[in-house]
């Protein structure tokens, strides 16, 4: 035996119901009474909840991931600007102007073959395996000798 019950739903929702009885070729009473009942199983939370850890689990490991290429990116401009500036000698004036010059010919090429690597898809912290920076020491530095 069934008992009655009127419920209103929004126009929106009931030519969403009407459409998918349609396809399936049921009532839409049975389309809301699997909807209530799905609504209402206590494995529903569960199916939920595991929904959103793995979700969660998959957002967690993108930010790691976010992390450690921040972490080499961060360090590998700090190593090589402490590099440049160890082993950069001061020029004189009459230097100056060609160093200049050249500076500007070599960051043009560097301009030019990072836009070519990103065309293409490549990138310098796909070629660092993922254990090469353990998270215990991903935010320290260590200073190197030149």
């Amino acid at each position: 035996m069934r008992d009655r019950m009127n419920v209103y739903f929004p126009p929106d929702m009931l030519r969403q119901i009407a459409d998918l009885a349609d396809r399936k070729k049921i009532s839409r009473s049975a389309i809301v009474e699997a909807a209530v009942a799905s609504f209402l199983s206590p494995d529903g939370a569960d199916k939920r909840e595991a929904a959103l850890t793995r979700r969660l689990d998959r957002l967690t490991r993108q930010v790691q991931r976010l992390e450690r290429d921040l972490g080499v990116t961060a360090e590998t401009l700090a190593l090589f600007v402490r590099f440049w500036l160890s082993v950069t000698p001061p020029l004189a004036g009459e230097a100056q102007a060609a160093a200049q010059v050249k500076g500007r010919e070599r960051y043009e090429g560097f301009i030019e073959t990072l836009g070519r690597r990103l065309q293409q898809g490549q990138s310098f912290l796909r070629e660092i395996p993922d254990d090469v920076v353990p998270e215990s020491e991903a935010g320290s530095t260590e200073d190197i000798d030149q």
